[in-house]
């Protein structure tokens, strides 16, 4: 009879090899693409048998499907949820704080994804038609009753959100670029501070906040 503990650790271990399935598979899909990946590169990063990888995802469309899910999540944790008794400023500060934070801590997921939108997004075209769709429209109405209220200066809701993601977002989708022109190796821990604290001025500004 099996024991809780034992699957407890049966459990853990899986857990454990997924994320480490994934892991690889998302550097691969950013040095790849989704076309030039295969499960057997994907497995070699891993440093796990192809047969282990096969185990748990069965095929490359259903691996790519794990990482790209895994993003999504990732995204709807880090941001929460921006509730109208916070106000427009704390509302719009935690979102670039929330967005910053993940770019320089998993830039290659934001790479990924936005590879995949800009490929047509054949992969995410129902998330995007309904969740993402719901999630903009429900956020730009909140931003409008803000606008409504005298809260905040009358600009374009659902641009607003546009410019907070692609803000945000070009820090993990251009990073070679940025770095090469700073003339540095790597982003250094002050720097998230520094761009969260540079784009909250800035967008605030625009919205009238500050």
């Amino acid at each position: 009879m099996t024991s809780a503990n034992q699957i407890k650790k049966t459990g853990n271990i899986r857990a454990k090899s997924k994320v480490k399935i994934l892991t690889a598979a998302r550097t691969e899909f950013v040095l790849q693409g989704y076309r030039g990946a295969t499960v057997q590169s994907i497995a070699d990063r891993a440093e796990l048998p192809k047969a282990n990888i096969l185990y748990y995802f069965k095929n490359k469309e259903n691996i790519y499907h794990a990482v790209l899910e895994h993003t999504l999540e990732m995204w709807d944790e880090g941001i929460g949820d921006i509730e109208a008794n916070e106000g427009p400023k704390v509302a719009i500060e935690k979102f670039i704080a929330a967005k910053v934070r993940m770019s320089f801590k998993h830039p290659e997921a934001s790479k990924i994804y936005a590879m995949e939108i800009i490929q047509g997004a054949q992969h995410l075209k129902d998330y995007a038609r309904t969740y993402q769709r719901q999630w903009v429209r429900e956020k730009a109405k909140l931003f409008q009753q803000w606008i409504d209220s005298g809260e905040m200066v009358n600009v374009d809701p659902v641009h607003l959100i546009f410019l907070i993601w692609s803000a945000t977002q070009h820090y993990a989708d251009f990073e070679t670029q940025i770095l090469t022109i700073m003339n540095r190796a790597d982003f250094e821990e002050d720097d998230v501070e520094q761009v969260i604290a540079f784009l909250c001025d800035i967008i605030l500004r625009g919205c009238g906040l500050i």
